[in-house]
């Protein structure tokens, strides 16, 4: 799909979905502008910045102190903006669920995460790398998890929620773990949940991620097209 398409799709929210959620939906953990929002750190390192806003990295720069990690989430390549440093880029997909949701029970019995839970979270998702994941990440919503006794090795979540749009997100296994279909189990999960609530589940995995991609599309998720990842770093 060119870019062309992808910027006329029908559900042209998904373009700019970091500032749409932190405009709507997600605004309570988040702070901002009418140009440029970001959401408290311990949630997420994601910064949005309104669509034709020539100066949101240089107003970032007068807002955040010196050394402030930040992501920023867009459609198109980007060069570094003055003041940061590049930390990393990471070339990604846009999927968008074009199926439907599987009414049966998964496999797997995927539980309700706690508060309690968060230690293990966080060290699940910086073993797996599915994403940033801080203390207050699960404020999001509906994290799931599967357990091996007391040992979380699976979960996934929720992150941006834009009008008619939830994201699932976090989607991890332990290596340990891989192959049981925990990861499957989980997606099915949201999708009930997501689209229970009459929305249309979306995420993001990285372009070179050929086994999540495998995944995705075998439930019912669709390419729409590139979302590109920059990790930054406040000079």
């Amino acid at each position: 799909m060119g870019t062309e398409g992808y910027l006329c799709g029908v559900d042209n929210l998904l373009n700019n979905p970091v500032f749409t959620a932190l405009a709507t939906r997600d605004a309570a953990l988040g702070t901002g502008t009418n140009e440029v929002k970001r959401f408290d750190e311990a949630v997420s390192p994601f910064i949005g910045i309104r669509e034709g806003c020539t100066d949101g990295f240089a107003q970032l720069h007068r807002e955040l102190p010196p050394g402030r990690a930040i992501l920023h989430a867009t459609t198109g390549r980007m060069a570094t903006p003055e003041g940061w440093r590049l930390q990393v880029e990471v070339p990604g997909l846009q999927f968008v669920f074009r199926g439907a949701a599987h009414s049966d029970p998964p496999g797997a019995a995927p539980l309700p995460l706690l508060p309690e839970h968060v230690p293990q979270m966080m060290a699940l998702a910086a073993l797996t790398k599915p994403g940033p994941f801080g203390p207050r990440t699960i404020e999001f919503g509906h994290y799931y998890g599967i357990f091996d006794g007391a040992r979380l090795v699976a979960m996934t979540g929720q992150r941006l929620h834009l009008p008619g749009y939830s994201e699932v997100s976090a989607v991890c296994t332990h290596p340990d773990h891989l192959g049981k279909g925990y990861a499957a189990a989980l997606l099915q999960q949201q999708l009930r949940i997501i689209c229970a609530a009459g929305e249309t589940p979306f995420l993001h995995v990285r372009a070179d991620n050929a086994r999540a991609i495998a995944l995705y599309e075998r439930l019912g998720f669709a390419v729409r097209g590139p979302m590109n990842f920059y990790f930054l770093k406040r000079i």
